[in-house]
């Protein structure tokens, strides 16, 4: 495995982070402490998950099932940075406005608290924003965030689905505060949607924010199977979509059959040639998935190839101002 820092951070974290959204949802527990277990010995140490997997009524099981894991003992927690993310509704859990979809300084003490008990430990490596919230003020979100860093409750902030605009506001409002600020963004990013590309990358590159990238399979239209669909897949089986894509996915699969390579793994590999990326999360909903993605930090993509896929998959013509001016 492969590391790096997170952005300008000296946290040192696998060039494939582990996703956990399909825990106790898609995949089993047994199944799941299967994937963290190969996981870790594979050398990945970056998990991320969020409050609300589980979803609806059975949000928190996700952390849960993670937490389980890490009371078997072995050193697993101990050989993880870990990653959660708040914003999302948890009113399950209790009632009253303060519990629906968004941030607040209350929020943010009350989600933590819920996700360190489920996750059984004492504190989290990247702390996250699932979402912008421009309701709430920079100074509040701020204060809340340095409590709990003095607190050793967290060790980094992150945020997710932010756009370019709101990294440069919460880093100015975090200097401001003498503060470190944020030092990743998770961020939807794939050869299917290169929207990033105009002005997050290039705004997380410069502020020393690392991108880590979500559905960089985009929902499996890229895993390869999403033009011979395997029975039983809920995510490459949307007809609309695969139609819309499906000359691009003709002509992606010929290719990556000539490099030899799997679809899934050549769509990971380059998201990592992205300067601003700090690893793509793979989202395995059984141990063989993860077993083949553990290739992608091997493959090199050469200038040739990555202009082959520019043809298939166009980005936006690049950063801000030259894509849309000159």
């Amino acid at each position: 495995m492969k590391f790096s820092a997170l952005g300008r951070s000296g946290l040192k974290v696998s060039k494939l982070c582990l996703g956990t959204m399909n825990f106790g949802v898609d995949t089993d527990e047994k199944e799941s402490f299967r994937i963290m277990d190969a996981a870790l010995d594979a050398g990945i140490n970056f998990f991320d998950t969020a409050n609300i997997y589980g979803w609806g009524k059975n949000a928190g099981r996700t952390e849960e099932i993670i937490g389980r894991w890490f009371a078997q003992g072995g050193g697993r927690r101990e050989k993880v940075v870990l990653a959660t993310k708040f914003y999302g509704d948890m009113s399950h859990e209790s009632d009253g406005p303060n519990s629906e979809a968004g941030l607040s300084a209350y929020k943010l003490r009350r989600h933590l608290d819920g996700s360190l008990k489920r996750l059984q430990t004492d504190h989290i490596e990247l702390y996250q924003m699932h979402h912008v919230d421009r309701s709430v003020s920079w100074d509040e979100l701020w204060e809340a965030f340095n409590v709990v860093l003095h607190q050793g409750k967290i060790g980094y902030v992150g945020s997710s689905n932010f756009a370019g605009r709101d990294l440069v506001k919460a880093q100015y409002e975090a200097k401001s505060n003498r503060m470190l600020g944020l030092v990743s963004e998770q961020h939807k990013y794939s050869l299917l949607c290169r929207l990033p590309e105009l002005e997050v990358l290039p705004a997380a590159e410069e502020l020393g924010i690392g991108v880590i990238a979500w559905s960089p399979l985009d929902g499996g239209l890229l895993s390869g199977h999403a033009l011979k669909p395997i029975e039983g897949s809920k995510r490459a089986n949307n007809p609309e979509r695969v139609e819309k894509h499906r000359d691009q996915l003709h002509a992606f699969e010929a290719l990556c059959r000539e490099l030899g390579e799997s679809e899934a793994n050549v769509a990971l590999a380059w998201t990592l040639v992205q300067p601003a990326m700090t690893a793509p999360i793979i989202g395995p909903r059984t141990f063989d998935q993860l077993q083949s993605a553990l290739r992608v930090v091997d493959i090199v993509l050469e200038e040739d190839t990555l202009n082959r896929l520019d043809e298939i998959f166009p980005g936006p013509g690049g950063s801000a101002p030259r894509a849309y001016a000159w």
